[in-house]
């Protein structure tokens, strides 16, 4: 009977179980309902601890297949997951068989041979290497690789990560200690994605449930994915650029930094990871934009391949270096504010309907050149980019435009519009930015409180209200307790701020120039883009809301009108008192001539009975 497949009750295990050092065995009943090859643990002979990672263990062991033919013995590596909550385990169980069988067949990943559950743990069994690319480095004067080699492992890299990513499989922990060497030097790929595996799933530890790979090789939105996501193939971009500094200049990313460092560098303020000079072009531009704070900007794996290629062909192509090619690769499209690698990610075709492409952050196109046409024909250069003819209704002759400043429309959505869900959810916001629209109408879009990707159909979206950077917006009025912190200002109403990023997901990050903040205390917060309202001094009602308004701005607002106020009142003062002694000078003068004028009439009051003063006769006056 053989290759006939008999249907039976799946088949039921005993073995020991062990603690988190092989010891205290204890027996239980396990059943496998999975298409993933189980493996008995009475089958596996644990020799020693080997690592220890964010999420787990990793042991050395012999296992042991036996046939009725022949008995084999495999040398293994065991990766021992955290454990799980029991109603988190059938959920795991899922996830990993979909992986195991998205991983079979793909060269340059490690080979699976199945897994086991030993106290609650998930144990993932794999083929055991002797090295890594870490432990290579370890070996070499000053810790690092060579530029050739670095380039044909670089290659080697991209090509699995990428066949990954056709599966739709996320690695998260790209690093050297990861990159397994066979015995012919090649770079198999060790990490299977096991953090992905775990998304979703709470751990015990919340210092692991927080992170998704290792904190020195981790992009800005994998630390707090809900808030500052969605995960995208992007996200190994940036680990792939950490590796790939760390194996030219033999430095950690981020070396010697705590974790909440490291967090801070990243995620606050938004720096990025050191790269050595020298490098050809190409490849040092494709690697720092790997290092974009927004992933939209970030080059694709197929991307990163194809500049690794002719980097290493045109350097060592005939077996010795031929130069370091042309010149460096231009990061932004002409005019456009986008990067190269973000207008690559969508190929126009004869027949879609496009329009001109919005400028960054602009809330709607101005002064559009194609308000809506239709592609007619299109021309490619060799840097990918190239012109569409494209034909207007109403004019007869099509217009040529430059790609790049196109936008495909389809169902009336295009990449980086506003949308919003016709019902919505109560676990994430109802407002995101939409990242993809293929042409049958399914749709990927990012919403906070998602740590994926959204996807559906553009039937259950709506185009909604828009945000631009530099706009002031404060909560609505019938938010009573925001998803994110909201400052106040006197009087206990929601303060006014200004966006000064929005997120790929649509999650708006304020600050508040009309508040002075001091030393560590917070000068920008988060905000759900359905919880907020426009706020500007057009529409401000009075005079009063117009100079509250005035106030946010900047927080020398407030002193500065105090102190105009203090000194006009100063000035209007000084001269008040000025007009006040000159009035008081004009009437004591006129008061002095007055009585002078008395006093040469010898009307005198003292003196009238004495006419000598008139006529000059002294008399009996001794004065004269």
């Amino acid at each position: 009977m053989a290759g006939k497949f008999v249907p039976a009750q799946p088949p039921t295990f005993e073995f020991n179980l062990f603690g988190g050092d092989l010891e205290n065995h204890r027996t239980i009943e396990a059943s496998s309902r999975h298409s993933t090859p189980w493996i008995d643990p009475a089958n596996l002979k644990f020799r020693q601890r080997i690592g220890r990672g964010p999420f787990g263990d990793v042991w050395l062991a012999t296992y042991h297949q036996s046939t009725e033919d022949y008995d084999e013995y495999h040398e293994v590596a065991v990766k021992i997951l955290y454990p799980v909550k029991m109603d988190h385990e059938k959920v795991l169980l899922d996830k990993f068989d979909d992986l195991f069988l998205k991983c079979r067949g793909i060269e340059g990943v490690c080979l699976l041979y199945g897994i086991s559950i030993i106290t609650s743990k998930l144990c993932i069994v794999m083929k055991f290497y002797e090295g890594s690319i870490d432990d290579k480095m370890a070996l070499l004067k000053g810790g690092k690789l060579s530029l050739a080699d670095v380039l044909r492992h670089g290659i080697q890299l991209a090509q699995g990560i990428l066949e990954l990513h056709a599966k739709e499989v996320l690695v998260f922990n790209l690093k050297p200690s990861n990159f397994l060497l066979d015995e012919n030097d090649q770079v198999i790929l060790g990490e299977v994605g096991i953090p992905y595996l775990l998304l979703g799933i709470p751990l015990p530890s919340s210092d692991v449930s927080r992170r998704l790979g290792t904190p020195n090789y981790m992009a800005p939105e994998q630390w707090q994915p809900e808030v500052r996501g969605p995960l995208s193939l992007e996200v190994d971009s940036w680990g792939f650029a950490c590796s790939i500094g760390e194996m030219l200049t033999g430095v950690r990313p981020w070396c010697g930094r705590t974790i909440e460092e490291i967090y801070d560098s990243v995620v606050i303020k938004q720096e990025k990871p050191h790269l050595p000079d020298g490098l050809p072009p190409p490849v040092e531009n494709v690697l720092r934009c790997c290092f974009d704070y927004d992933f939209r900007n970030r080059p694709l794996m197929i991307d990163i391949l194809r500049v690794f290629k002719s980097s290493h062909n045109a350097i060592y192509g005939d077996g010795g270096c031929t130069g370091l090619g042309s010149g460096t690769t231009s990061n932004k499209s002409s005019g456009s504010g986008y990067s190269k690698w973000f207008l690559l990610k969508d190929h126009l075709l004869v027949g879609d309907t496009v329009r001109s492409r919005k400028p960054p952050n602009a809330r709607k196109s101005e002064n559009m050149d194609v308000p809506e046409a239709v592609v007619v024909s299109l021309e490619h250069d060799a840097d990918q980019d190239g012109s569409a003819s494209v034909r207007i209704h109403g004019i007869d002759d099509p217009l040529i435009v430059p790609i790049s400043a196109l936008e495909r429309i389809t169902f009336g959505f295009a990449a980086g519009d506003w949308v919003l869900l016709k019902e919505e959810e109560q676990k994430h916001s109802p407002i995101g930015i939409l990242h993809s629209i293929n042409r049958d109408g399914s749709v990927a879009v990012g919403f906070i409180g998602v740590e994926t990707f959204w996807k559906g159909n553009s039937s259950e979206l709506q185009i909604s209200e828009s945000y631009c950077v530099g706009q002031f917006v404060t909560l609505k009025a019938n938010v009573l307790s925001p998803r994110f912190e909201w400052p106040r200002k006197r009087g206990e109403a929601w303060a006014t701020g200004k966006i000064w990023q929005i997120l790929p997901n649509g999650c708006l990050i304020i600050k508040f120039p009309g508040r002075l903040t001091f030393g560590e205390e917070c000068s920008s917060f988060l905000a759900d883009p359905a919880e907020v309202e426009a706020v500007s001094f057009r529409t401000c009602p009075g005079v009063v809301k117009k100079y509250q308004h005035l106030e946010d701005f900047h927080w020398a607002v407030r002193p500065l009108v105090i102190a105009l106020g203090l000194f006009t009142a100063m000035k209007v003062g000084l001269f008040a008192g000025k007009k006040m002694v000159v009035s008081k000078g004009k009437k004591l003068q006129n008061s002095m001539l007055l009585m002078d004028g008395e006093n040469v009439d010898g009307r005198c009051s003292g003196d009238s009975a004495s006419p000598a003063w008139f006529s000059g006769t002294c008399g009996k006056n001794p004065w004269c």
